[in-house]
């Protein structure tokens, strides 16, 4: 059985709907990048659940945009940093793609300090999944850093299945070969750290996020 990895988050967020991305506030930086467990909530600040960041990066319009697994949330969810909740609302999911499974969230500049590394994790670009049988790693605000045997696109095309160790809450949680950016984490089969992980190709989600337009279009992960 496929299983996706979201977590329930705990409290609400501190600031609501009323604060909109892009305006200053004295509130605390959150410094986040792939690997970063996130708080998502919905528009009144209800907490929803927990997941991790799968970069951050500016897309070509200036904006700091990130990126998450698509069942994290819907768009007008507020997003908030896991390890700094009194930052309070410091993004909002615009779009949510339930095909590929990702979401892509736009981050307030003058609340959020982006970082290509957390954790064990360090990304430096962009691009393809290792093949079978490679190794490939990733870093979740659940299981941390954990690698394991690439073995592949099994069952479906942008799908690679490993035996990455994920349990719940790694959902959107960063693939990586080397430093490379692969791929995002999305569920696992059966029972978690025994069954296979199965990860969207982050190809893929640029792609269609490049094709559709808006905001994410043109997407460079943060150097």
């Amino acid at each position: 059985m496929l299983k996706k990895l979201v977590v329930a988050a705990a409290a609400a967020l501190a600031l609501t709907a009323g604060v909109g991305v892009g305006t200053a506030s004295a509130a605390p930086v959150a410094v986040l990048g792939g690997g970063s467990g996130i708080l998502i909530a919905d528009s009144s600040g209800k907490g929803k659940f927990d997941c991790t960041l799968t970069t951050v990066g500016t897309d070509n319009a200036g904006r700091l945009v990130g990126i998450t697994a698509g069942h994290c949330g819907v768009p007008g969810d507020l997003v908030g940093a896991e390890y700094l909740p009194d930052a309070g609302a410091v993004g909002r999911i615009v779009s949510s793609v339930g095909g590929l499974d990702y979401a892509v969230i736009e981050f307030d500049r003058n609340r959020v300090a982006p970082t290509n590394r957390v954790g064990n994790v360090t990304i430096t670009g962009v691009g393809e999944p290792a093949t079978f049988p490679g190794i490939m790693c990733k870093e979740g605000r659940t299981t941390g850093n954990t690698c394991g045997i690439t073995y592949g696109e099994l069952f479906q095309n942008d799908r690679t299945y490993t035996q990455i160790c994920v349990q719940q809450g790694d959902s959107g949680g960063p693939v990586v070969a080397g430093t490379t950016l692969v791929g995002m984490v999305n569920a696992y089969l059966g029972i978690p750290c025994i069954g296979p992980e199965v990860g969207t190709n982050i190809r893929a989600v640029f792609d269609d996020i490049n094709r559709g337009g808006g905001v994410g279009t043109g997407f460079v992960p943060t150097p």
